[in-house]
């Protein structure tokens, strides 16, 4: 189901983009979550009712990664509309937390599964869901980059449309610096996200329970680093430096943080989380102001999909590899190729990620 889930995210984002750069990102957003209320409505309606199908899952499954991949898109290039000028970095401090409050969910759902089944958590969503679309259409925002919607966009002018995203992507070295070192970070923190729970459940002395302290230490790091992002404004000519730094010091945790005592592990994953919702940040703030409007949609749908591609070659090579070795030793491999990519490719295109990162906002 996973596969089927994910699998949309490599092609769906990129061919969103060129549509998103044309029409009304507003529309798209409460459109997908409409559909995504009536989506899970009719799952738990079919499981309510025994009516399961395992064919009819794995195609639901596939529609819903179609969907997030197509939202992600159009919310990523919409937001920055809504922020006033100058307020970049508090607003997506704030947006940074939604991830570590929403991850407060997880044992909860957790629970209710453990007790009554999926079906509630089906009927959860779909309510959630609603309640957000119907929220979203009353969102007021100029959305300049739409064109004449009389005129007729054809699969010629689609075609146009991509080919003009692809070259900008490739005239802005610093975008495309930044792409090429998030494809390999995702490759790489995959391989430590598919093989930390495993490798928790295949040491008795460990277990669940503290994989389960550990990640939530990394949330909690999460939800601090926004609000110090938020109360603190970086000066320009320092983000590259902090984001550089960032960069080599979460994957020395990787490296490190599953050879330390328990609570030590705790603590680096805190900082961990602290450091990575930071240096995030930086990076989402600073190229979302700097992209054009015309072109956001495009960069966030090529940007999205490399970076999914990369996640899931990195899932499959290291969960291959956890076969054959020991599941720390390839974590190990894997946050190394990670640390050799902030020099090869960060610190050397540094004149031009500067560019990006190095501006007020």
């Amino acid at each position: 189901f996973m596969v089927a889930y994910n699998l949309p995210k490599i092609v769906m984002p990129l061919l969103a983009g060129p549509y998103l750069d044309k029409f009304s990102r507003r529309k798209a957003i409460y459109t997908l979550d409409f559909i995504s209320a009536g989506m899970y409505g009719f799952l738990f309606f079919i499981l309510q009712f025994e009516l399961f199908n395992y064919w009819l899952l794995l195609f639901f499954s596939m529609i819903i990664g179609s969907i997030d991949s197509i939202y992600t898109v159009a919310y990523d290039s919409l937001y920055p509309n809504l922020v006033s000028e100058g307020n970049f970095s508090k607003a997506y401090s704030i947006s940074s937390m939604i991830y570590p409050l929403a991850a407060i969910m997880v044992p909860v759902a957790a629970y209710i599964y453990d007790r009554v089944g999926i079906a509630p958590i089906f009927l959860f969503n779909a309510g959630s869901f609603l309640v957000a679309a119907i929220f979203e259409t009353m969102i007021k925002v100029e959305e300049k980059h739409t064109g004449d919607i009389s005129e007729k966009y054809n699969l010629k002018k689609y075609t146009a449309d991509f080919k003009e995203g692809i070259k900008y992507i490739a005239a802005e070295k610093g975008l495309m610096v930044i792409t090429v070192y998030f494809f390999i970070t995702f490759l790489c923190t995959s391989a430590f996200d598919t093989l930390t729970l495993p490798y928790f459940k295949d040491d008795p002395s460990r277990g669940v329970m503290l994989y389960t302290f550990v990640m939530g230490c990394n949330v909690l790091g999460r939800l601090v680093g926004g609000l110090v992002h938020y109360k603190f404004k970086l000066k320009p000519e320092r983000k590259f430096t902090i984001a550089l730094i960032v960069y080599a010091a979460t994957n020395i945790v990787s490296m490190t943080v599953l050879y330390t005592p328990e609570f030590v592990m705790m603590g680096l994953m805190f900082i961990n989380g602290f450091l990575s919702v930071n240096s995030y940040n930086i990076r989402i703030s600073s190229t979302q102001s700097y992209v054009p409007d015309t072109n956001r949609a495009r960069f966030n749908g090529t940007f999205g999909m490399i970076c999914s591609a990369g996640a899931i070659f990195g899932q499959l090579t290291s969960g291959a590899l956890a076969d054959l070795l020991p599941k720390r030793e390839i974590i190990v491999v894997y946050s190394l190729i990670n640390l050799v990519a902030v020099y090869f490719v960060m610190w050397l295109g540094r004149e031009q990620v500067k560019k990006v990162y190095n501006r007020a906002l």
